[in-house]
C-alpha cells in the first residue's frame, strides 16, 4: 500500500559541526514524500509529484507543518518510566534508591509489558521513531519489549542489563548466565523484522572482570551487534571505576581492555572524559549519547559538545533522554537542554546541530545511517510532522520567525509534545495528535 504526506520537507545531506548550514541541510517548501512497502518510494517537490500518484494512494496534507525524519533516542532506560520525577540523590544514590528497587519489578512479565506499552506509545507522541533502550537484568523485560515494538514494526535496539555485583541479590546475573542470557536473546531478535539486539553491561563498576570478559567474547563472537553502556557520567563514579580496575589508566581503558569499543558501541554521558579518552573513542568507532537532561537532573554536569565533535578525533554523538533521570520524552525538550549545555561551556548550538543529533547523527552515532535519519528516497519510511504553531505562544511567537534557523530554534526551546502532529513508522501512520 502506498502513502504520501504533503508539507515542507527537512532533511540532513551532511553534518552541521562541520559543514555551512546550507551546505548540510536539505529544505524544500511543499514537497511530497511517498511511502511503499515500508520504505520512501519518492521525494521532491509535490507539483512534480502529485501527477504521478495513483487514486489508491493515501494522500495526508500538513499545511504549516513540518516533516522530518523520525527522532532517534540513543540511550533510554524504559523500565524507568515509572520512576521519573524521583526527587533527589546524585548518580550513584539514586540508582540504589530508586532504579534498583524499580527495576525489580521487571521479574514480572505482565508488569514488563504494561510499561513497554506505556513507554512506546509515549516515544511514538514525541516522533520518536528509534530508540537504543536499556531492559532490565531480566531477559523477559527485553522479550516484552521487542515483542510490542514489532507488533507496530518500529525500528529498535534494546538488550538485557547485565550485572553480577554491587546491586540487590534480585538483580544480580553471573558471567556465564550474562553471557548465555545475551547469546540466546541475539539469536532470537538481532535482525528479527526491524529489531536489533544491543550488548547492555550497565556500566563497569557493576560488573565483575569475568563477566565484562564473557561479554567481551560475545561482543567478538557477534561483531555487528551493538553495545551500549555508561561511561563517565558522575566524579564519584570515575573515582569508583578508578578503584575497582586499578590496572585501567582511565574509565575508557576498562571497556577498551575488554573489547567492548568498537564502531556501534554507543556510550551515555561521557561529560568528563579526558582527551586520551576521546581519542580512544574516535580510534575504535564508539559513539557517544549526549543526555543533558538527565546531567541537570541528577547534577552530573554538561557536555562540552564540540570539544567532542570537533577538532582531528572527532567522535560521532546522538542524543539521548535517559529517561528516567532524563526529564522528557520529547527529543524538543532534549534539544533545548542540549542548547543550555552547550551555552555552558560558552559554545552555542545551532537549531540545524540540535536537529541533526536528534536525526541523521544520531542515526550515525548507531551505525544505522543507511536505514534511518533521512527523508531520502530508499530510507525507512519513519517520520515525525511538527506543528510548527502548537501552542497559542508558538502561534504568536512564529509571525516574528525571520527564517528557517529561526523558526527550528523557536520550535527546539518552546516546543514538546505538543508540536508532533503525526508520527509515521515503516511509512504508516501510527500517532496524529487530536485537534
Amino acid at each position: 500500500m502506498k502513502t504520501a504526506v504533503r508539507g515542507d520537507v527537512l532533511t540532513f545531506r551532511g553534518n552541521p559541526f562541520r559543514e555551512a548550514e546550507q551546505d548540510s541541510l536539505a529544505f524544500q517548501r511543499d514537497a511530497l514524500v511517498v511511502m511503499e512497502n515500508g520504505r520512501i518510494a519518492a521525494c521532491g517537490p509535490a507539483a512534480k509529484l502529485l501527477p504521478t500518484l495513483t487514486p489508491d494512494v493515501r494522500l495526508t496534507h500538513y499545511p504549516e507543518h513540518l516533516i522530518l525524519p523520525g527522532f532517534i533516542d540513543c540511550h533510554v532506560h524504559y523500565p524507568q518510566t515509572e520512576m521519573m520525577a524521583a526527587f533527589g540523590e546524585q548518580l550513584l544514590d539514586w540508582l540504589h534508591h530508586y532504579t534498583f528497587v524499580t527495576e525489580q519489578g521487571f521479574a514480572d512479565e505482565v508488569h514488563a509489558r504494561e510499561v513497554a506499552q506505556v513507554f512506546l506509545s509515549e516515544q511514538l507522541r514525541n516522533g520518536v521513531t528509534t530508540g537504543c533502550v536499556f531492559g532490565t537484568v531480566h531477559s523477559a523485560s527485553v522479550e516484552m519489549l521487542l515483542q510490542e515494538a514489532a507488533r507496530i514494526d518500529l525500528r529498535i535496539l534494546a538488550g538485557k542489563v547485565c550485572m553480577d555485583r554491587h546491586a540487590p541479590d534480585a538483580l544480580l546475573d553471573t558471567p556465564l548466565t550474562a553471557y548465555e542470557d545475551s547469546r540466546a536473546l541475539i539469536q532470537r531478535w538481532h535482525g528479527r523484522g526491524r529489531a536489533e539486539y544491543v550488548i547492555t553491561p550497565r556500566f563497569a563498576p557493576t560488573s565483575s572482570h569475568g563477566q565484562l570478559e564473557m561479554l567481551g567474547a560475545l561482543a567478538a563472537e557477534f561483531p555487528d551487534v551493538p553495545i551500549q553502556s555508561h561511561i563517565s557520567e558522575n566524579l564519584d563514579e570515575i573515582a569508583w571505576v578508578k578503584a575497582l580496575f586499578p590496572g585501567c589508566r582511565d574509565y575508557a581503558s576498562v571497556y577498551q581492555r575488554y573489547g567492548l569499543l568498537r564502531p556501534r558501541a554507543v556510550y551515555g554521558h561521557g561529560i568528563h572524559l579526558s582527551d586520551a579518552e576521546l581519542e580512544m573513542f574516535h580510534a575504535s568507532g564508539a559513539s557517544l549519547a549526549h543526555c543533558p537532561t538527565s546531567n541537570f537532573f541528577l547534577g552530573s554536569g554538561s557536555l562540552d559538545l564540540r570539544r567532542c565533535v570537533l577538532g582531528d578525533r572527532p567522535v560521532a554523538v546522538g542524543l539521548g533522554t535517559d529517561l528516567g533521570a532524563g526529564t522528557s520524552f520529547s527529543m524538543l525538550q532534549t534539544m533545548n537542554a542540549a542548547y543550555m549545555a552547550a551555552q555552558s561551556h560558552g559554545k552555542p548550538l545551532s537549531a540545524a546541530q540540535a536537529f541533526y543529533l536528534a536525526t541523521r547523527g544520531g542515526a550515525e552515532a548507531l551505525g544505522i545511517a543507511d536505514k534511518v535519519g533521512s527523508v531520502a528516497v530508499g530510507m525507512e519510511a519513519d517520520l515525525a510532522v511538527l506543528n510548527l504553531r502548537s501552542t497559542p505562544l508558538l502561534d504568536f511567537r512564529m509571525r516574528y520567525a525571520r527564517d528557517l534557523s529561526e523558526a527550528l530554534f523557536v520550535q527546539m526551546m518552546l516546543g514538546d509534545d505538543r508540536a508532533v502532529a503525526a508520527t509515521y513508522v515503516a511509512g504508516r501512520e501510527v500517532y496524529r495528535r487530536a485537534a
